[in-house]
């Protein structure tokens, strides 16, 4: 397969990143946007869990997250993370390694405000990552939150985004054989633009 025709054609990888999404979201069954994140300890041991995409910006992939989680914690120590998209309806993938910041404020403050009641409650009710000792006392903290914030609470300060801004972005997509197609876009930081090479499968 080229990369000047077909599902690679392009200048441009956040443009194929979309339209891959695109296509993904057309077909894949649960949770196109699902990604998985990984992350490393101060001890250098890695972690890797599911989030969800919400953006594709011009030069980054945002998600949001409770800023006390275990995954917030180590992004901001090693302001670094890495994540794969993988579609198996379509037999692509996305690998992205990266550089990270906040998405803080009115920003933030809008996603938040565009999800569902129950899940900005549950932002509030949930500690991420700490010990719960049994679910009903998650149950107790929903109930308690539910009347005391009402319909339109706003976003906990505790709460919001994560851009990372690839030095790395990585397409693959199957081929007969296990001869597949990799691509791999490589940010330049001196002339901020990226150069592209095929990889063998």
């Amino acid at each position: 397969m080229s990369d000047r025709t077909g599902i690679f054609a392009g200048d441009d990888p956040f443009e194929i990143a979309r339209n891959w999404l695109a296509e993904a979201q057309a077909v894949e069954v649960n949770d196109p946007t699902a990604m998985a994140l990984s992350t490393v300890d101060a001890d250098g041991m890695p972690n890797a869990r599911m989030v969800l995409l919400k953006d594709i910006e011009d030069d980054a992939f945002v998600f949001y997250t409770n800023y006390g989680s275990v995954k917030a914690q180590e992004l901001d120590a090693t302001g670094k993370a890495a994540f794969v998209l993988h579609w198996k309806s379509l037999r692509r993938q996305i690998r992205v390694r990266g550089l990270v910041s906040k998405v803080d404020g009115a920003e933030a403050d809008a996603y938040f405000k565009s999800r569902d009641l129950g899940s900005r409650i549950g932002a509030y009710a949930s500690r991420q990552s700490e010990v719960l000792d049994k679910k009903t006392t998650l149950v107790k903290r929903v109930a308690k939150y539910t009347a005391k914030l009402g319909v339109n609470p706003p976003r906990p300060e505790f709460w919001g985004g994560f851009r990372i801004k690839p030095v790395e972005i990585e397409f693959w997509a199957d081929g007969a054989f296990r001869l597949h197609d990799r691509f791999r876009w490589t940010l330049d930081v001196n002339v901020k633009t990226y150069t592209k090479v095929r990889l063998n499968p």
